[in-house]
């Protein structure tokens, strides 16, 4: 495995900052705007985690969710109908990003390891939920595009591993 790329390195700090300003337009609930830092060809995947003995894999093949931009778009189309019955009331969230550590992916791409706490609290009467996971994005550099975020980075692959093999919350129409 390569090395990280040093904290102060500049590719390293827009990659940060990218995830910083991501979280806050995802507790913001501004999705619009979180899909416009999404390559088209976004893979966003979280399987499911499997207890096992030492050395067998993590998953077993299956997912929680595994979406293209295509799915994407819907699930925060249907966000914003009356019809989205699992987030009503709406959830307020709020995403902690930590441990970043970013490596070279490619000549155009980072690859970028997140530790993510994730509180979400719905209505008055339901105990609020914590999701701990950890994810591994890809960002890929877009200069040719004008883009707010730093050095033109737009997700392109996010895969999401929670810590937990039985999720406690009561459904995941949430963005990790």
């Amino acid at each position: 495995m390569s090395k990280p790329l040093p904290y102060s390195d500049p590719a390293h700090l827009a990659a940060h900052q990218f995830l910083v300003e991501e979280a806050a337009l995802l507790d913001a609930a501004d999705y619009s705007g979180w899909l416009a830092l999404l390559t088209e060809d976004i893979r966003y995947v979280m399987p499911v985690r499997v207890t096992t003995a030492r050395g067998a894999p993590a998953s077993n093949g299956m997912g929680h969710f595994d979406e293209d931009m295509y799915a994407l778009r819907k699930r925060v189309q249907r966000l914003a109908t009356d019809h989205a019955w699992t987030e009503d009331p709406p959830s307020r969230t709020r995403h902690f990003v930590t441990n970043v550590r970013t490596f070279r992916h490619d000549e155009n791409s980072l690859r970028v390891e997140s530790a993510l706490l994730l509180f979400r609290s719905r209505g008055d009467t339901r105990e609020a939920d914590l999701i701990s996971a950890g994810r591994t994005d890809v960002l890929r550099e877009t200069p040719d595009v004008p883009r707010e975020t730093p050095g033109g980075l737009m997700l392109a692959r996010r895969e999401i591993t929670v810590d937990e093999a039985v999720l406690r919350t009561q459904n995941l129409a949430i963005f990790l």
